[in-house]
């Protein structure tokens, strides 16, 4: 049976009744699941009450002391709890997870070279517990994955939940076949990125390198596709990119932008 391995992030964490009606999409999807969530505008909106500024490069979060303490709270409670207990009162029983619990992300704290990402986690495939993840799946649990990871030594590490997803993808595509599916809030990848009818049905390496010379793909989106290319290097078999609303679409194969 596949695993659909669906990562939610975007506009429509921050969106209560959008977020309600992808949740249950999620919880329609049959067979094995398994789902990561970001969070990164909650997380700053809290953190500037707290006078603690977000400060992102590439699209990625700078995570200093305070900043990693944040994270921790809200990803991996008030998000993380949250989009648990709806998805019990629709019937799905999902368990919450970080990459602490069971060991099952280990990561190491990314080095220092050009750029000091601060406590940011970089996880391999090949350390992620596949076991604990397939006992939970096969006794009919659904983990949810807040994006935090940790180093062995008793120390949290905030990792891009794009990046999650991925390397748990490449793992479990060891031992079944593996549909990765990111939704946000836009169609697909966009040649204009005002226009949600631009879709690119499919996109290649090659088209990847070429669309951020002409800066036509930028920001967030970049460790995004970076992610989708190292999935299906890795064995993957289909990664697809695409809206939230059209979940069961996306599944079927019928909507986003394919990577390939």
């Amino acid at each position: 049976m596949e695993l659909n391995i669906i990562k939610v992030g975007g506009n429509i964490i921050d969106d209560e009744s959008k977020l309600h009606e992808f949740l249950k999409a999620f919880t329609a999807t049959e067979g094995y699941k398994i789902l990561v969530h970001g969070g990164g505008k909650v997380a700053s909106e809290i953190g500037l009450k707290l006078n603690i500024e977000p400060n992102y490069i590439n699209g990625r979060r700078i995570t200093d002391k305070p900043t990693l303490d944040l994270v921790t709270m809200v990803y991996g409670g008030l998000i993380n709890k949250s989009i648990v207990a709806t998805l019990q009162a629709l019937g799905c029983n999902a368990i919450g997870l970080t990459g602490a619990d069971g060991s099952v992300l280990p990561a190491s704290k990314r080095p220092v070279k050009d750029i000091d990402y601060g406590f940011a986690g970089d996880v391999r495939s090949d350390k992620v517990n596949t076991g604990l993840i397939k006992l939970l799946l096969y006794n009919g649990l659904i983990p949810v994955f807040a994006p935090l990871t940790h180093d062995g030594n008793g120390h949290m590490l905030n990792t891009n939940a794009d990046t999650i997803a991925q390397e748990i993808a490449k793992a479990m595509a060891t031992i079944m076949p593996v549909q990765l599916i990111y939704c946000f809030e836009k169609r697909g990848v966009l040649i204009n990125a005002a226009d949600d009818s631009s879709v690119i049905n499919q996109i290649t390496a090659q088209d990847f390198s070429e669309l951020k010379e002409k800066e036509i793909i930028t920001g967030g989106m970049i460790p995004k596709l970076e992610n989708a290319f190292g999935a299906i290097e890795s064995g993957v078999n289909k990664v697809i990119i695409g809206h939230a609303d059209e979940l069961s679409a996306l599944v079927a194969g019928n909507a986003g932008t394919w990577i390939v």
